[in-house]
């Protein structure tokens, strides 16, 4: 217990603190993108706001497999600058990474336009509704790219422990997202109404925009300028690139894809209850997902501090950093979950105003605040796996809980005992527990094991 107020344990703190504030914001700039577009949608109308409910879940379940897969990214270049490696291979996996990103992007881009309308027609919902989200969703659709290139460049500046340029970038998309938004769906400063569809289009033009800021910050920022430069170097060709994301990364995107997608389905599956239960999962998910993004920073901060210390071979620091990234996600999900119980009803009354829809929102987010605990601690035990570049059992694990426990619970409470909705949000929170103390677990097994491996090469070089 003395050791969780030492000195040491305060100076872990603040410095995982320093890469996490600002990715927490960043990560809140980016799902307030959403929140944004949630609001604007349900100001147009209950229909519009089912609309965009179900078609921007079919596009986070594409998102969360990009953004996993692209997410090594991060990792690979913090055990680079860890292991001192020269700006001319940082600059090389750059610049192959990029290319990764822009073909990872089309692919995308491509699987929302022939996919995404055939899982539309699956659902529940009246015509009109699966009409206005097939082409709500195509609107959206090349969002894909930009955000492809932009997780490129975000998650590789994270791995360099420079964030201000991506929190600056963040804050300016979502700014650039709300005023587009406000132009386009409500038709205002002279432009034409495009109701729901304009929030694809003003998305997609605000993440170009946050591309292209990033992109300039990589020529000003110091820690980011020489790896810029040098990916232009033909010299810099050798070195980590596409194989080394894949290896990496797919077992990430699994992991993502298996929590994501175990969200995605609660909520196609929320439209066997009718479009009324779909818009006010959306609400309770949207606010869910806003309040994550804290200890999701928390855990992409641990991956760099652990990936720091990893790659400069100092595995006991890598350990304690990962513990006490731990700490600080455990307690933050604590607080998130507080706040659900207390301010369910004022919450909800910031998204609609619909008596049907913010009653049973309030009720969800009741029950969200339970699994709020799970989530934080899986999410930052996560991030401390991926700075020691351990993904595959952690992939086994995530699978096994969300899909071997989560799923089947959340079906047999839903349509087995008659719980209906509040039932698969119990399911999510069964597989969050289960995800929670199995990665906690194996993070506390791998990094012990790493330390007693490395003492007898210290006591024998000594």
């Amino acid at each position: 217990m003395s050791r969780l107020v030492s000195p040491a344990f305060r100076v872990e703190v603040l410095a995982n603190l320093r890469l996490a504030l600002p990715l927490i914001a960043a990560q809140i700039a980016a799902v307030g993108m959403g929140t944004i577009d949630t609001i604007y949608a349900g100001q147009v109308g209950p229909q519009a706001l089912a609309a965009v409910a179900v078609a921007v879940n079919v596009y986070n379940l594409f998102l969360i497999f990009f953004m996993g897969l692209l997410m090594a990214c991060s990792p690979i270049a913090a055990q680079m600058f860890g292991a001192r490696r020269p700006a001319a291979a940082i600059g090389g996996f750059l610049r192959r990474s990029q290319r990764f990103g822009v073909i990872a992007g089309l692919l995308w881009t491509g699987l929302l336009n022939l996919v995404g309308p055939i899982m539309l027609r699956q659902l529940n919902l009246s015509a009109a509704t699966t009409h206005d989200a097939i082409v709500f969703l195509r609107w959206f659709s090349c969002a894909g790219l930009m955000t492809s290139i932009w997780f490129v460049l975000r998650f590789a500046a994270e791995g360099l422990g420079q964030v201000r340029p991506i929190v600056i970038a963040g804050l300016i998309g979502l700014a650039a997202n709300a005023l587009f938004g406000w132009l386009l769906v409500f038709g205002h400063g002279g432009l034409p109404k495009l109701g729901i569809n304009g929030l694809g289009l003003a998305s997609t033009l605000a993440t170009a925009l946050m591309v292209a800021v990033l992109r300039w910050q990589y020529t000003r920022v110091p820690g980011l300028q020489a790896a810029m430069i040098a990916s232009r170097d033909a010299a810099a060709a050798a070195g980590e690139g596409a194989r080394d994301i894949l290896k990496l990364g797919l077992p990430i995107a699994a992991i993502i894809t298996a929590e994501g997608g175990l969200f995605v389905l609660m909520a196609l599956l929320m439209a066997r209850f009718g479009e009324a239960t779909v818009a006010s999962y959306q609400v309770a998910i949207n606010f869910s997902s806003l309040v994550f993004m804290i200890p999701l920073g928390v855990g992409m901060a641990t991956t760099v501090r652990v990936g720091h210390a990893a790659g400069a071979g100092d595995h006991a620091a890598a350990r304690w950093r990962g513990l006490v990234g731990l700490s600080l996600g455990t307690v933050n999900a604590a607080s998130n979950a507080a706040i659900m119980l207390l301010f369910a009803g004022l919450i909800v009354s910031f998204y609609t105003t619909d008596a049907v829809i913010a009653a049973q929102a309030a009720g969800f987010l009741l029950i969200s605040a339970a699994f709020q605990l799970f989530d934080g601690v899986q999410a930052t035990a996560n991030g401390a796996l991926r700075g020691l570049k351990d993904t595959r059992m952690p992939m086994l694990l995530t699978l096994v809980s969300y899909w071997g426990i989560g799923m089947p619970v959340a079906w047999w409470l839903a349509f087995h005992l008659g719980h209906g909705p509040d039932g698969l949000w119990w399911g999510l929170t069964a597989g969050l527990a289960a995800a929670a103390v199995g990665l906690t677990l194996r993070f506390a097994y791998k990094s012990a094991k790493l330390v007693r491996h490395a003492a007898p090469a210290v006591l024998a070089e000594a």
